[in-house]
């Protein structure tokens, strides 16, 4: 069977408070391929952070990162310089991990800006007001784990997802569930699909609100209707074991937690696989296990825009790889070195920095940069 998630870590020692390492002009990843004119340049490293990272995710405007935390705090770091700028623990001794967290669109309608909503291992469902630490809201999901979340780009519904594989949709004003989606009893074409087991990602259609998208154990994407409270269809396969489904344009992309064609893009229309992006262009044939797999988000003309740059975190290799859907899916550069897995990647809305955490509790940031001007300005970003 597939391994727990996430697997379970020793003890890592409490490491001593280092600087920032901060990028002047050091030299970029290894791993470019000669097909692309990009590369990853290292940006900075949070070395003091002390409990290994289940999730990680940017705030709207790029500024901060928060990390869901194995001790159960959510730590924000300060993107640019490293620093810890608010640290949200719900202050209980029984805290268990922190396994998803996002943060809720900043939309003209609400007022109230710096909220993010975070999920732990027993089933709480917590938001928080960033600035403040102030916990604003808890809902409990009785003999529930959380292990996906998502807001609605609108900011007026969030979706969660887990153990108990039902997909749940939140009214964000009222906070009350409105609708529980799963699968139906029986068998036969009258029974309703839907996921027979866990659930590790979820994510709503980035111009359709109507429509979610969710994935994990049971090798399906399931493709909710969410006006109608079921699935419309679904795409056999992808085995998620993390926050490894993302959606852009028509393209879905999955990252499976498997040795065989892990990442993987589909066609939303139709259903069908588009293509296997290869992971390791030497021939090699390590088990990748993938965690996460994101598309990036910034310098797109729109989100019906064609995706270009793609990240995956894997636990095979204990690394995270950025790959160029333009130059043929060929890889722009490895973020390696990690002595664990690689539980989650984020993509920054603003600009391509994209944030790499797992096992070893470091958080590392790199920017992708085209070729020629590495030698030259490091602080030039390739939108």
């Amino acid at each position: 069977g597939p391994p727990p998630h996430p697997p379970p870590a020793a003890p890592i020692p409490t490491p001593a408070p280092a600087k920032p390492i901060v990028a002047t002009s050091v030299p970029p990843c290894p791993g470019s391929s000669s097909s692309t004119p990009l590369c990853l340049q290292p940006y900075l490293t949070i070395t003091e952070n002390t409990s290994e990272v289940f999730a990680v995710k940017f705030n709207p405007t790029g500024q901060f990162l928060a990390a869901c935390c194995g001790d159960g705090a959510i730590r924000v770091f300060n993107t640019s310089t490293g620093r810890l700028a608010y640290n949200l623990q719900r202050g209980s001794a029984m805290a268990l991990p922190s396994t998803a967290v996002k943060f809720r669109p900043d939309v003209e309608h609400i007022k109230t800006k710096n909220v993010l909503i975070s999920a732990d291992a027993l089933g709480n469902l917590d938001h928080w007001h960033m600035t403040s630490g102030k916990c604003l809201h808890t809902i409990k999901e009785a003999d529930n784990q959380i292990f996906a979340l998502d807001f609605r780009p609108d900011a007026t519904q969030f979706a969660t997802a887990g153990k108990d594989t039902a997909v749940r949709i939140y009214d964000e004003q009222t906070k009350q569930c409105i609708v529980k989606m799963e699968r139906g009893s029986g068998f036969g074409p009258n029974a309703a699909p839907g996921h027979s087991n866990r659930i590790f990602a979820v994510k709503f259609h980035p111009t359709d609100p109507s429509v979610l998208l969710s994935g994990g154990w049971d090798n399906t994407i399931q493709i909710w209707d969410c006006r109608a409270g079921r699935a419309q269809r679904s795409i056999f396969g992808p085995h998620l074991c993390g926050e490894s489904l993302d959606i852009q344009g028509d393209v879905i992309l999955t990252g499976s937690h498997r040795a065989e064609d892990p990442l993987e893009t589909w066609d939303y229309g139709t259903g069908e696989k588009i293509n296997s992006i290869k992971i390791f262009d030497d021939g090699r044939s390590d088990p990748a296990q993938l965690y996460s797999a994101q598309f990036a988000k910034a310098g797109l003309a729109s989100h019906s825009a064609p995706p270009r740059l793609v990240s995956c975190g894997s636990s095979g290799t204990n690394e995270a790889r950025v790959f160029d859907l333009e130059s043929g899916g060929s890889c722009v550069g490895v973020v390696g070195g990690m002595s664990r897995a690689v539980f989650a990647t984020d993509w920054s809305p603003v600009e391509n920095k994209l944030a790499v955490a797992g096992g070893d509790a470091s958080v590392r940031f790199v920017n992708v940069v085209e070729k020629a001007k590495v030698v030259g300005d490091e602080n030039v970003k390739v939108n």
